[in-house]
This record gives structure tokens, C-alpha cells and sequence, in this order.
């Protein structure tokens, strides 16, 4: 206990969110690294090497339509957005940390996808032969989704943690999802097409488990940051829409070509347009005289995209999609009504993002419905080749049955969830250490601590007489009124100046008062009020 004590009392000591040489340090001294490491190991493979006029000779290739890039560079283009705009701009509902939100994105994602080419080519694309990784477009897709694990987690942080830290939890998040892929996906060989386990419930548990060795107990001293005003709500809808219209690519992008590609996308597809309406519905259920609440539209909307990850290439039939849309729609938005507040008053998670609600839940639900499906599958309905190409029973696993595929599947369920949180405890552990530069208790939620800031324009918002849809549209008549030198009570104080002016006329719109007006003969009196700008 002795030990404990003074490990969180050092860690504990008065924070200093100056990172002038610990961020360039780490970030101009990892990426020397990532050149050195990708000079010694990483490669093209035979299909972005200029020796692929030989390869498709030697395998009778007719076309070079045929190289995997046109087949799969559309999908990553997808995904890819989906990593830079789609996760970026979701989190900018905060309204004093939208650099952050979209910066800090920015950071982890670039430097994340170098080290997961390295993490995960060590583990799947080695060529022993001459010790190199041969990487092409589906590297690029798969080090794409090992970045999102590492992005899931920065929304359970969201806003309380350092730059500094965020490279260090990718640092780690990354290998530790090569290492927990290599055994679900390889060992196990359990299928997980849209990453329901590997990379939602993995980096759902991984950063809330982070979140929760970070917590802090006078958070409630930013609480005044900890919302959103109109602006960057409409910013993170931007986010929310992006990540629903790519989302049945990031669900089919590296499944086989043909009919499991086709099944991945049209079941994502369906779950995803379920899944809005029983958001909205338990939204409005919830919330009082019915109103909508724009944290479950931004969030909840997209749990079922999640949900038939794992199950997305398998028979899980169109009504069986739009059943796991909306059962996600249901927990997802009820855990942003009661689970989120429960787990920070009671279990000491602070979830900026509901990353709880949004992945981690939706991902096991993800996790079992492949285990069902997987453990249902039959010759019947697959036939006996869709059967062994669906679930790739060839080499050492040819003897394995769709039963026991479903035992292993919910296999990898737990071993997602056993990485997540572990890996998140030792990783918070470190995060918590002093060296950081974290902000304090009452800095969190801010961009100034990190982000140079423009300079705030003071802003009078027009009052137009003749805007029928504004709210206060009688006090804007009476403010108005009282401007106008000729209708305002005081009237009779504009006289003297009136009379002074040359030429007469209107006293705001007198000749020597008014050098933007052109035509200077028209008095105020005489202009129409106008329906446009």
C-alpha cells in the first residue's frame, strides 16, 4: 500500500502543460525511427513492384486490371476518409476543443499507420525468404484499421491528455492490436471481416481502461467546457455522416472478392439505416416533451455498423441485419442515457465520447452474432464450397465444423476484450507518470494549453425587421425602432444635429457621415424595406 501511496502521489505532483521539447522530441525522433526500420524491412509486394509484368506472365494474368489495386483502392479510399474526416470531426462536439479533436486525430493517425505497416507486416506479410515485408494495397487498408482501434481510445480520453501522451498510447495500442489480430485472426482463426472484436471491442476496453487509470476526481472543475454549443455539434454530425456512408466499404474492404464482399456491404448497409430509427425513437422516448438529443444522433446512428462487423460476410440475411440495427440502436442510446453517467459515479470512468456505448458494447454484441451465425451455418444454406470458402476450412483447419468455428469465435471475442483491458491498465499506468504534460483538473476540455489560438472577433449579430423566422422577432422591431433617428423616442435630440448638416436630410445618412453610400441623394425615409440581403 506504501508503494501505491507514493505512486500516486508523484503522479499527482502540479501539472505543466508545456511540451516544447518532449512533443518534437518524440515525434522528429519516432519518425527517424519508422525510416530507418521501413529502409531495413518494408518492401513492395509483387503486385506494386515493377517486376509484375513477370509475376502476371508467370500466373497467367490476361489484364492489369486484374492487380488488387483497382480492386481495392476504392474501399481504402473509403476507409481512409473515414480515418482523417470521419473520427476527426466526430469528436469536435466539444466546444472549446475542436483543434484538438481534429489535430490530435490528424497526429495519431499518421504516425499510427507507419508503425501498424511494421507491427502487423511482422506478424502477416514477412517474406522469410529474404527477411523483408512486401507490402501493397491491402497493407495499407489493414494499417488503416489498426489506427481506428488507437482513434476509439482517444475518445474515451478526449480533451485529458497531452500530445505527448497520445503518441505514447498509440505507441502501444498498435502493438498490442498486431499482437491480439495475429491470435484472433491467425491462431484462432476466428473470421472478423469488419472488425467487430479485433478492432471495436479491442479499442473500446483499451481506452476505457486507460480512462479509468486516469481518472480524475475534480473533473467536475472543467465542467464548464465539458459540452457543446450549435456550431460543433453540427461539425460532429459532419463526422457522423461521412462515417455512415463508408462504412459498408470498411466492413467488405478486405473480405474475399465476390459474393462475401457483396454480402458485407449490403448487410452493413441495411443494419446502419436500421439502426437511425431506433435511435431517434428512444431518443425522443427518453427525453422530456419528446425532443431529440444530438449526442445519441451523432453516436447511436452508427452502433449497428459496428454490431454486424464480424458477421458481415456471413448468412446473416437481411432481416437478420436490420434486427441487429435495431437492437443496437436501443442499447446503444440507453447507454448514453443511464450506462455512461452510472460508470463515472460509480466505477470511476470518465468517458468523454461514450466510446462504451458507441464501440465497446456494440462490438461484443458484434462478437456474439458472429458466434450464432458462424455456429449456425449449414451446407443448406451455404453450400458445400460457399461453406469452406466463407469460413476458410482449408490446410490445418479443413476438419473444423460450423460448430466448433462458433466456439471459436466467441474465442476472440474474449481475447479482444482481454487485450483491451490489460493492455489498457499497464498503458494507463504509464500515462499517469508526470512527464507528460498533461493539463490540470481545471484545463481539461481546452484547446489553449496545445493550440496557438486566432485572436476572437466580437461579433453583433444583425437585427433584420424583415426576417419572419426570427424568434424574438418583436424585440428586434422594438431594437430597431429605437436606432432609427426618425421613429425612436428620442427623436427630438437628432434635431440639432439635424439641422447642422449640410444639405439637410437624414443625419445617419448625411454626405460627409456615410462615404459608402453612392447614391447620396436618397433620404432614409425613402428606401423600401428589402426581402433580401
Amino acid at each position: 500500500m506504501g508503494c501505491v501511496q507514493s505512486f500516486r502521489e508523484l503522479c499527482d505532483r502540479p501539472k505543466n502543460t508545456n511540451v516544447r521539447l518532449s512533443l518534437p522530441a518524440v515525434c522528429i525522433v519516432w519518425q527517424t525511427a519508422m525510416i530507418i526500420l521501413f529502409g531495413v524491412f518494408i518492401r513492395y509486394n509483387e503486385e506494386s513492384d515493377p517486376h509484375w509484368i513477370e509475376y502476371r506472365k508467370a500466373k497467367n494474368i490476361s489484364s492489369d486490371i486484374e492487380n488488387d489495386f483497382y480492386f481495392r483502392y476504392p474501399s481504402f479510399q473509403d476507409v481512409h476518409v473515414m480515418i482523417f474526416v470521419g473520427f476527426g470531426f466526430l469528436m469536435t462536439f466539444l466546444k472549446r476543443y475542436s483543434f484538438g479533436a481534429v489535430g490530435f486525430n490528424f497526429l495519431i493517425a499518421a504516425f499510427g499507420l507507419q508503425w501498424a505497416l511494421l507491427m502487423q507486416g511482422w506478424f502477416h506479410s514477412l517474406d522469410y525468404t529474404d527477411g523483408k515485408i512486401k507490402i501493397g494495397i491491402e497493407n495499407l487498408i489493414n494499417a488503416d484499421f489498426c489506427v481506428a482501434g488507437c482513434l476509439i481510445a482517444y475518445g474515451a480520453v478526449l480533451g485529458k491528455v497531452s500530445p505527448v501522451q497520445l503518441m505514447v498510447l498509440t505507441l502501444f495500442g498498435i502493438t498490442l492490436f498486431a499482437v491480439e489480430e495475429y491470435i484472433i485472426l491467425d491462431l484462432i482463426h476466428a473470421k472478423d471481416a469488419g472488425g467487430s472484436m479485433v478492432i471495436h471491442t479491442f479499442g473500446g476496453y483499451y481506452g476505457l481502461a486507460i480512462s479509468w487509470m486516469l481518472y480524475r476526481p475534480n473533473l467536475d472543475q472543467s465542467s464548464r467546457l465539458q459540452g457543446s454549443v450549435y456550431h460543433s455539434d453540427v461539425f460532429a454530425m459532419i463526422g457522423t455522416l461521412f462515417l455512415w456512408m463508408f462504412w459498408p466499404s470498411f466492413n467488405s474492404a478486405i473480405t474475399d472478392h465476390g459474393d462475401g464482399q457483396h454480402r458485407a456491404a449490403i448487410n452493413t448497409y441495411l443494419a446502419l439505416a436500421s439502426t437511425v430509427l431506433t435511435t431517434v425513437a428512444v431518443s425522443s422516448l427518453f427525453q422530456k416533451h419528446g425532443k431529440l438529443d444530438m449526442v445519441h444522433i451523432q453516436n447511436s446512428t452508427l452502433a449497428g455498423g459496428v454490431a454486424v462487423g464480424t458477421a458481415a460476410e456471413f448468412m446473416l440475411m437481411p432481416y437478420g441485419s436490420l434486427i441487429v440495427g435495431f437492437c443496437c440502436g436501443i442499447v446503444s442510446t440507453l447507454g448514453y442515457i443511464y450506462l455512461t453517467p452510472f460508470m463515472e459515479k460509480y466505477l470511476k470512468i470518465q468517458d468523454t465520447c461514450g466510446i462504451h456505448n458507441l464501440h465497446a458494447m456494440p462490438g461484443v454484441i458484434g462478437g456474439i452474432v458472429g458466434a450464432i451465425t458462424a455456429a449456425a451455418a449449414t451446407d443448406s444454406v451455404y453450400g458445400t464450397e460457399g461453406l469452406i470458402n466463407t469460413f476458410d476450412f482449408e490446410g490445418a483447419f479443413k476438419n473444423r465444423g460450423p460448430t466448433r468455428q462458433g466456439g471459436f469465435q466467441a474465442a476472440g471475442l474474449c481475447v479482444a476484450i482481454s487485450f483491451g483491458v490489460g493492455g489498457g491498465i499497464i498503458v494507463g499506468c504509464i500515462l499517469r507518470l508526470p512527464i507528460w504534460g498533461d493539463p490540470a483538473d481545471d484545463n481539461c476540455f481546452d484547446d489553449e494549453p496545445y493550440w496557438e489560438l486566432p485572436t476572437e472577433e466580437e461579433h453583433i449579430p444583425p437585427v433584420l425587421q424583415y426576417n419572419n423566422h426570427m424568434r424574438n422577432k418583436d424585440i428586434g422591431e422594438e431594437q430597431q425602432i429605437n436606432h432609427d433617428p426618425i421613429r425612436s423616442p428620442l427623436a427630438p435630440s437628432y434635431a440639432p444635429l439635424h439641422q447642422h448638416l449640410k444639405g439637410g436630410g437624414d443625419a445617419i445618412q448625411a454626405h460627409d457621415m456615410n462615404p459608402r453610400r453612392t447614391d447620396k441623394s436618397r433620404a432614409f425615409t425613402e428606401r423600401p424595406l428589402s426581402g433580401t440581403l
